[in-house]
Order: C-alpha cells, then sequence, then structure tokens
C-alpha cells in the first residue's frame, strides 16, 4: 500500500519502533507501547514523554487493539524488528484490516543505517534520517577500531543476567552490543534472542563480568551459594544496566543500544578510551532524543551501574 507523502501521525507497532521514530521524528509518533514513567520522561522532550500509551501490535503478548490505530487517526504504521515472514504476513494482515500503511523494516544492528534512511525516506525527513545514520556509523567505526587494536586477551569475558534471577541470557540479538564493544560473550544458548540457563551452566562459564538488568538481582549476589563464588562478583565486576530513558543494552533493540557502545567500551577497555564518558554520553542523548542532561543527572545515572 503507497504511503502519502505528508504522512504527520504515525503508530509504533512495538518499542523499537517507538525509539526510532521519537529519535527521528518526535512530532509524528502518536505514543508509546507502554506509559513512560518520570525517570524516562526526565531525558525526553515532555510533551512527546506525555503521549498516551497504545499498546503493542506486534511480538510476544501483543497488547494493542486494531481498533486503536482507527482511534488514533494514524496514517502510517511503523515496525523495526525481525523481518521474517512470520511479520510480514502479520503486517499485510493488519494492513488490510485497517487500511493503514504497514512499514515493516529490519531491526538488526547491520541493518540500522539503511532503516534509519527508509525511515526517513517515508517520513520525508531525509537529512534528519541522515544525521543519525551517520552518527551511527561514526559510533559502530568507533568501536570497530577499538576491536581491532584488542589482543584476545584483551577481551572480557561477559554473562549477560536478565531478571531477578539472572539466569535469562542471550547469545543473538539481546546481546548483540557485546560483540560491538569487543566483549566474550561466555553463554553457549542456541536460542535466538533469550534463553533460560542454569547455575551450573553459569558456573562453568565463569564469567570476569555480569551485566545484570534487575537490581535485585544484584543486591542478592554477595550472599548467593553459587553466585557469590564466581570471579566477576568477587572482583566486583558486576553492572547494572541503566534503564532510562531506554534500556542502554537491549530493551529495546532499537538506536538506543548505541548509548551502551558508548559506556562499554569505556568500561571495559578505559586505556583506550579516553573521552570523558559523561559528557560523551550526554552529547549522544542530545543527539538521539532532542534533550541534553546535565553533567550531574549523567553522573547520577553512571552511579547506578555499580
Amino acid at each position: 500500500m503507497p504511503i502519502g507523502a505528508s504522512v504527520r501521525r504515525v503508530f509504533p507497532a512495538g518499542a523499537p519502533a517507538s525509539v526510532f521514530l521519537y529519535c527521528l521524528a518526535p512530532d509524528r509518533l502518536l505514543g508509546w507501547t507502554r506509559a513512560l514513567r518520570a525517570d524516562e520522561a526526565a531525558f525526553l522532550l515532555p510533551e512527546v514523554a506525555a503521549l498516551p500509551e497504545l499498546g503493542r501490535l506486534t511480538g510476544r503478548g501483543s497488547t494493542a487493539a486494531l481498533e486503536s490505530v482507527l482511534a488514533m487517526r494514524a496514517e502510517l504504521i511503523v515496525d523495526v524488528g525481525a523481518v521474517a515472514p512470520t511479520y510480514s504476513s502479520l503486517a499485510d494482515q493488519v494492513q488490510r484490516q485497517t487500511g493503514v500503511p504497514y512499514l515493516l523494516l529490519d531491526g538488526a544492528f547491520e541493518r540500522t543505517e539503511s532503516t534509519l534512511r527508509r525511515l526517513g525516506s517515508a517520513l520525508g525527513l531525509t537529512a534528519r534520517a541522515e544525521s543519525l545514520a551517520r552518527g551511527t556509523r561514526a559510533i559502530l567505526d568507533a568501536a570497530a577500531e577499538l576491536r581491532a587494536g584488542l589482543a584476545e586477551g584483551d577481551r572480557p569475558r561477559v554473562l549477560f543476567a536478565r531478571g531477578p534471577t539472572g539466569l535469562v541470557t542471550s547469545a543473538g540479538l539481546n546481546a548483540e552490543v557485546l560483540d560491538q564493544v569487543g566483549a566474550i560473550n561466555v553463554a553457549r544458548v542456541d536460542a535466538p534472542n533469550l534463553a533460560l540457563v542454569s547455575l551450573e551452566q553459569v558456573s562453568a562459564w565463569r564469567p570476569d563480568w555480569i551485566l545484570a538488568s534487575d537490581p535485585s538481582f544484584v543486591a542478592q549476589l554477595d550472599r548467593h551459594p553459587v553466585w557469590s563464588r564466581l570471579p566477576a562478583v568477587r572482583a566486583r565486576r558486576v553492572l547494572l544496566i541503566p534503564r532510562v530513558p531506554f534500556g542502554w543494552f537491549d530493551a529495546p533493540p532499537a538506536l538506543n543500544r548505541l548509548i551502551g557502545i558508548e559506556w562499554l567500551s569505556a568500561v571495559f577497555h578505559p586505556r583506550r578510551v579516553h573521552d570523558r564518558l559523561d559528557e560523551r554520553l550526554a552529547a549522544t542523548f542530545e543527539w538521539l532524543y532532542h534533550r541534553r542532561p546535565s553533567i550531574g543527572q549523567m553522573r547520577a545515572l553512571l552511579a547506578t551501574t555499580r
């Protein structure tokens, strides 16, 4: 279905699309997959952060009714993520039922630049899309240069520990940032996205660093009979992934992961990254999110990671 020449009202099908749309065209975004918390909104444009909760059209546990697309007078639906036949079929179905064009874009890290340019072309915002694409390429190129200079012994062995037990991990889409920053993902799992593992597996992997998503998990590590014996916990190399305004590592897998690349590059390789991290991240926040945080805000965020 052709896309109108002057699309102003865009419905995000899921959380990654929300982030892409906010970064590229905040004034076109109709809402969020869930209402934003106050700590998230503090880093975004106030009028956009206050937009309503729409639910999700795609992904596990979709919550948005097709009627909401019509009620919001959407002129375009945008979905960013997997482009497998299942999702293409869903896009066709929603488009037929609503009469609203549905644009499905590839969310893989290596496709970020082309996804930005396609979305920018669809919305008539090619200059902003090009700025985002070139900035993305600069961050990815800097990460590639960093990786190229690493000896094998310089690569940290990292476990991504998701959830309150830390036993959900990934060797796929949800952990792509680790590859970008020259880390070795110790998880040996076959699932394309998230997988449940055992304490025995974690003990055998013996990570040097742990990246955690849940504060309650981090709080009990020192007392846990198994986790407390791991090298990462003994050496105090446990990082809590910041979640504002969006996750810095994987939630959702969108442009927000660029923040995670800059953060973890500096943490894992402090002798090779010489920028002041708080100033660097403040500039990247402004470029992505249209609002520059203070250095105090950035330092407070970074302080929560340890």
